[in-house]
């Protein structure tokens, strides 16, 4: 099964990503997480990836689109995964070829968002400073709610609220797609 996670950070996609991966016995895998490691490389591209992030901004359609297919291409992720934080534009979602099963958005206010994420046990990373975080914000109510219109009309969206409990989101999740397609 192939499953895109769309919500602003801190919707709670990392943690019902794993929560699926562990059920589905597909991999997860976040397209921040590997643009943090790329940022941290030395060379051009990892300096591109690491100045776009800490503004706050989205890295190029074409890169991610390079970026994230390459990855997928991986032996781990033939029978599938739970791809989270792509695609962010309309561009990416009609660029991207993959044969993806379900879009799960995450349904969480901008001021739920900033408070899960300024109370986050972990260590602030630099592309998570309140400006950034604002800006990726206004950036996904610009750039990626139309994605969602874009899978809405191919009758892939499922929407649940994120603003529950854990397992009440997990719970929602396994209510609206069908049975048959997790099995």
């Amino acid at each position: 099964m192939k499953i895109i996670l769309i919500g602003i950070q801190g919707a709670g996609k990392s943690t019902q990503g794993n929560l699926l991966s562990q059920k589905l016995g597909v991999p997860y895998l976040s397209t921040g997480h590997i643009f943090r490691n790329l940022a941290k490389e030395r060379t051009p591209l990892g300096r591109y990836i690491k100045e776009v992030m800490n503004a706050g901004y989205l890295i190029s359609d074409k890169k991610t689109i390079a970026i994230v297919t390459k990855y997928l291409s991986r032996p781990e992720y033939e029978k599938g995964y739970i791809l989270d934080g792509f695609p962010r534009t309309v561009t990416q979602a009609k660029a991207f070829k993959n044969g993806i099963d379900k879009v799960i958005y995450f349904k969480v206010s901008d001021k739920e968002a900033l408070w899960r994420l300024s109370y986050r046990n972990s260590d602030v990373r630099e592309d998570e400073t309140l400006a950034a975080l604002r800006k990726r914000i206004e950036l996904f109510h610009k750039l990626t709610e139309p994605v969602l219109a874009y899978y809405r009309e191919k009758k892939m969206l499922v929407e649940v609220d994120g603003e529950k409990k854990v397992q009440e989101v997990y719970n929602q999740i396994f209510k609206k797609i069908k049975k048959d397609q997790i099995a």
